[in-house]
């Protein structure tokens, strides 16, 4: 099992809740849809959400060229991304003990722009397929006007901290014999029913990598 080195920088203060496993982080990766990237501009820090793709230890996206991210971090910054899967509500007999149950990655790495032809096809590739698996090869060729106008960026994972929360509210030990109700309410991400573009051509059926996503939610 690899494990990243624990530094300043990554090390989480709840020891307990803190994952530095390799397999681990990468589980919660796969299992997120949006990445909120951090970056400092003039001085300022700004952070915008980003859907993403991950091959091995790298993390990709993509926008449009004039898009300020992406100019940003073309420039070879440094990154920080976040990305977190709420599992449940926790709700204690105070509120001072209300939480949520939780995995989240944060990601610490050094941003380049992607101008191989290859890395960057494979990198839009695993950014679509990533949202729904096999969506790619359903959708018509990418056009070279189209990745002309796209820039990819690559973060490679430098140093990184899984952090989670399980379990039931933790009370203060006077306050169970109240009348209070405590608990957790779950949440869970849910695909709906596929929903036909009202554009179009009659007889098309519903995608294969969409019925697996709405089905897998069933």
């Amino acid at each position: 099992m690899d494990q990243l080195p624990v530094t300043k920088l990554n090390k989480v203060r709840v020891a307990k809740r803190a994952s530095y496993d390799e397999a681990t982080i990468h589980a919660i990766l796969d299992e997120g849809l949006v990445a909120h990237v951090a970056f400092v501009q003039e001085g300022q820090p700004i952070v915008l959400p980003m859907v993403y793709g991950r091959i091995k230890d790298q993390i990709y996206i993509h926008g449009a060229k004039a898009t300020r991210l992406l100019k940003q971090l073309k420039q070879g910054i440094p990154a920080c991304l976040n990305v977190t899967l709420v599992d449940g509500l926790v709700l204690g007999r105070s509120a001072f003990h209300h939480s949520m149950n939780f995995r989240s990655v944060n990601i610490h790495g050094t941003a380049r722009l992607v101008d191989d032809e290859q890395e960057k096809y494979d990198a839009l590739v695993a950014i679509t397929d990533h949202l729904a698996p096999g969506r790619w090869d359903e959708c018509r060729d990418m056009t070279q006007k189209e990745a002309n106008a796209t820039t990819v960026i690559a973060v490679t994972i430098e140093q990184a901290a899984a952090k989670a929360r399980t379990g039931m509210p933790i009370d203060d030990e006077e306050d169970y014999v109240l009348d209070h109700w405590a608990g957790i309410v779950p949440i869970s991400t849910a695909f709906g029913p596929a929903i036909n573009d009202c554009r179009l051509k009659d007889g098309i059926p519903v995608a294969e990598s969409i019925k697996k996503l709405t089905n897998r939610s069933a």
